[in-house]
């Protein structure tokens, strides 16, 4: 369900309308009782949410029997439903990037933030936890964010847009950042730990950003959406800075994510 609800989440970033999805499905040995469990309730959660979002499956293929190698012998892989979603985007003048578009703009969280850290890359990477909860997600507060989203897109009232997934907020600012060349200071959630509020990949979130002169008119039809929302910041300058600290220059980012394969094939 999760991800044909972030497959939806970037093509209403982008302005678009979902409309299709196709998949591919990778999973164990099916004769295997727990291989054969998560194939179906896979099946049946990208079902519902498929029907939810009205994007009818088109096509997709299936491949069972993928293994993986370790000390004690073989292991099945972690299911992978992938998906590929097809969107329309009617007009092109009010299409969305994902990239800051200027210094100055307040940046707003749109959707509920939660104190959860479930199948995190934080946990995993940081952690070393490798099993966890699946992270927050309700199928209706998706169609509540994708409603508003939509609306303030056509209307205009914001510069860019980028959904809150894998790594959560702190990544969804950084990549929107690295795009447009513009850095950003944010607070935290006093309500919610550090770690989950910009780690956490709780869904149904996106990150907008907003002109000065939009700035009240956007809060006016969020306040009346009744969608919850938090200003956490504003663009500006090369650094990135997170209740006060500094974690650095945009451009030093950059270079370490452009160029982190070719660091470690000569690690090699």
């Amino acid at each position: 369900m999760i991800a044909i609800a972030e497959a939806a989440r970037n093509i209403i970033c982008s302005g678009g309308e979902p409309l299709a999805i196709t998949n591919c499905l990778n999973f164990g040995n099916p004769y295997s009782e727990e291989v054969y469990w998560q194939f179906v309730y896979a099946i049946q959660g990208m079902g519902e949410a498929c029907r939810r979002f009205n994007t009818p499956v088109t096509g997709g293929n299936v491949s069972f029997y993928n293994q993986s190698v370790t000390p004690s012998g073989t292991e099945p892989v972690y299911p992978t439903p992938t998906i590929g979603m097809m969107g329309l985007l009617e007009d092109v003048d009010r299409m969305m990037t994902l990239h800051f578009q200027g210094e100055g703009h307040s940046l707003f969280l749109l959707g509920r933030s939660r104190s959860d850290l479930g199948s995190s890359e934080y946990v995993r990477e940081v952690h070393g936890i490798t099993h966890s909860p699946a992270p927050h997600f309700l199928l209706e507060e998706e169609c509540a964010l994708h409603k508003v989203l939509k609306s303030i897109i056509r209307q205009k009232l914001v510069a860019s847009a980028h959904d809150v997934s894998e790594g959560g907020l702190f990544a969804c600012l950084l990549e929107s950042a690295l795009a447009g060349n513009v850095g950003f200071e944010i607070r935290t959630d006093g309500k919610i730990r550090p770690d989950a509020f910009l780690f956490g990949e709780c869904q149904s979130r996106v990150v907008v950003s907003v002109t000065p002169d939009l700035e009240s008119e956007l809060q006016r039809v969020l306040t009346l959406s009744a969608l919850p929302f938090l200003k956490i910041g504003t663009t500006g300058g090369q650094q990135i800075v997170v209740d006060g600290d500094d974690f650095g220059d945009i451009r030093a980012w950059k270079s370490h994510v452009d160029n982190r394969l070719e660091e470690l094939l000569k690690e090699d």
